[in-house]
């Protein structure tokens, strides 16, 4: 059984998605503190070729707040954003099918922002045809005074009770996490502990150097379904 855990991330990359195709439940974290530099409300995409930024704007509140207990502003322009999107892709060859997804994704009435998260995360996982269970954290039975690395442990071995016996559990993370998990910690809980690897993606947009790592809006726009399914499985397990 393959786990993976992860904050809930705005359209996320290509990455973010080929670990929820790779995984067997995919835990999301709500009772986790917010963080501004994070990309829990934000991404990229094109932008006059370059990379841009756009935000779902939050209330104020404070700093220590987790996920689940933030809100969205009740200023948020969703018109504003939408256009701005349609301004950058309406030329793309998969418009006609990626923006009215992406409409219904902005366009969602929910306040929370969690909620409004998780929202997303289901609609592009449905487009994709991705069944793996996106799974809240906090309702998942352990002490969820756990930080890092034990927290992380301890989503698992709650998620892993659902396993066959005898079977196999493993904890996949994005690989940026190599310096965050111990592969011998792991092992001693009896988990096995792998990085998921993106290998090089390009693609065309437009007639302009390609710009990486943009949000899955933009895979979206400038590639099928059937080439972003392809996609899902260019990566690496290390």
């Amino acid at each position: 059984m393959k786990i993976g855990v992860m904050q809930p991330y705005f359209l996320p990359y290509i990455g973010y998605w080929q670990l929820l195709a790779a995984v067997d439940a995919f835990v999301v974290h709500d009772r986790i503190q917010y963080t501004k530099k994070g990309w829990i409300n934000r991404n990229r995409f094109l932008l006059n070729g370059k990379d841009g930024l756009f935000t779902v704007p939050l209330e104020k509140g404070s700093d220590f707040l987790d996920i689940v207990e933030r809100r969205i502003s009740a200023g948020f322009d969703r018109d504003r954003l939408l256009n701005q999107l349609s301004a950058s892709y309406r030329k793309a060859p998969h418009f006609a099918v990626a923006f009215p997804i992406i409409e219904r994704i902005v366009r969602c009435p929910h306040e929370n922002l969690f909620d409004y998260v998780h929202g997303s995360l289901h609609e592009i996982a449905v487009f994709l045809d991705i069944a793996t269970p996106l799974v809240r954290s906090s309702r998942l039975d352990i002490d969820h005074g756990l930080r890092a690395e034990a927290k992380v442990l301890a989503l698992c071995k709650a998620q892993a009770a659902s396993a066959l016996p005898g079977e196999t559990i493993t904890y996949v993370n994005a690989i940026g996490g190599q310096a965050l998990y111990s592969r011998d910690e792991f092992k001693a809980h009896g988990i096995e502990l792998r990085f998921i690897q993106t290998r090089s993606i390009r693609y065309v947009q437009y007639d302009r150097a390609f710009v990486p790592n943009l949000s899955i809006v933009d895979v979206m726009m400038f590639n099928s379904k059937k080439a972003i399914r392809a996609m899902l499985g260019e990566y690496d397990l290390v």
